[in-house]
């Protein structure tokens, strides 16, 4: 929808300031009609967008998807409700159900086919997801970094409106749901370094350097943020989208030392790595936010970008290697202890 039909919508509803010009205005991420970065990242404009649709088209690695099965571990809610706490599960991309203080949480559901605003085209999913929305337990909350379509799943998001208690997004992403439907008593957002007590946990919306939008020439209608998840004596960094900034340093500074932290690894290319990391980079910002196991996700089940599937997997590895990082990789499905995630295994790779 575009922010000339949005911002009207969302300011009946009463969250903020009525009688500003935008209900944004008091956020200090918002100047000149939309949300900023603290420094313009380093992004392809519109005189580069001929030559990356070219790319596209014509100029894709054969491997840019998987020529095989990808393997998921299935699961189901008994397996679910039997896990202990502190457990994680990757569903894909930036999807993880956690299970944290005796609830589920989940991190950017997309449980749709294509990453799209509409399912008749755009990227498709390499594999199913693990679980269906329908077979999920009740959900205590979900954590949204920001309003992309490989990260907001508007029908997967009505879905889980039936069996969710909250639903937590930075500025404007909540209203966004609200306009959809979703109950606004389950609706909280936050500006950046606003946090909140929920469901025994503490969530903390943290920086991240990267733009919002789902229309066509959007100028950054919605906040995106990262978080810092804390329950279980446990800490957990999700970095939701970004690129590499000193954002990572005054977060790792400020909320550090992190258990683990899931960090963006695809869908990157040095035309756009202001707003999505290289491998290289995505190491150094789990070194930044002094975090001990590096998880990294948005990668392995959409094809959104110049390189080969498993590449994100191959180049981390080496940079994680290079500088003493412990890395786990799990598969889609495969349960993970917080406290005590498993070392890489290459599943990725062709079997013998």
């Amino acid at each position: 929808m575009s922010r000339r039909l949005l911002v009207p919508t969302l300011m009946t509803t009463g969250l903020l300031a009525a009688c500003s010009t935008s209900p944004y205005e008091q956020s200090p991420q918002f100047r000149d009609g939309g949300f900023r970065n603290a420094v313009a990242p380093k992004q392809a404009g519109w005189k580069e967008l001929p030559r990356m649709l070219w790319r596209f088209a014509f100029d894709k690695p054969d491997d840019a998807s998987p020529d095989a099965a990808v393997p998921v571990q299935s699961l189901t809610r008994a397996q679910l409700l039997a896990a202990p706490d502190g457990t994680l599960f990757r569903l894909g991309h930036s999807t993880v159900l956690f299970k944290l203080a005796g609830g589920f949480w989940l991190t950017d559901p997309v449980f749709s086919e294509r990453a799209s605003p509409v399912q008749w085209a755009g990227p498709r999913r390499f594999h199913a997801p693990p679980i269906s929305l329908d077979a999920l337990p009740p959900i205590e909350g979900v954590i949204l970094s920001h309003d992309h379509y490989d990260h907001l799943d508007r029908a997967a998001v009505l879905a889980l409106a039936r069996k969710t208690r909250y639903f937590v997004a930075p500025l404007g992403v909540g209203d966004l749901l609200i306009e959809w439907g979703v109950d606004p008593v389950k609706v909280h957002q936050f500006d950046w370094w606003q946090e909140a007590q929920l469901g025994g946990l503490r969530l903390v919306a943290t920086p991240a350097q990267h733009f919002s939008g789902r229309a066509p020439f959007a100028d950054n209608p919605t906040l995106w943020a990262s978080w810092v998840i804390e329950a279980d004596g446990l800490r957990v960094f999700f970095s939701g989208d970004s690129g590499y900034f000193d954002g990572f340093k005054a977060i790792g500074d400020r909320y550090g030392p992190f258990d683990l932290t899931l960090v963006e690894c695809g869908a990157y290319n040095e035309m756009w790595s202001g707003v999505h990391m290289l491998p290289e980079q995505t190491v150094q910002a789990h070194l930044d936010l002094r975090g001990r196991w590096l998880l990294p996700v948005h990668n392995g089940t959409f094809d959104l970008a110049l390189h080969g599937w498993q590449e994100p997997f191959t180049r981390v590895g080496r940079a994680a290697e290079a500088q003493g990082v412990q890395l786990t990789t799990p598969g889609f499905g495969e349960p993970v202890a917080i406290a005590n995630p498993p070392f890489s295994q290459s599943w990725w790779l062709p079997k013998p």
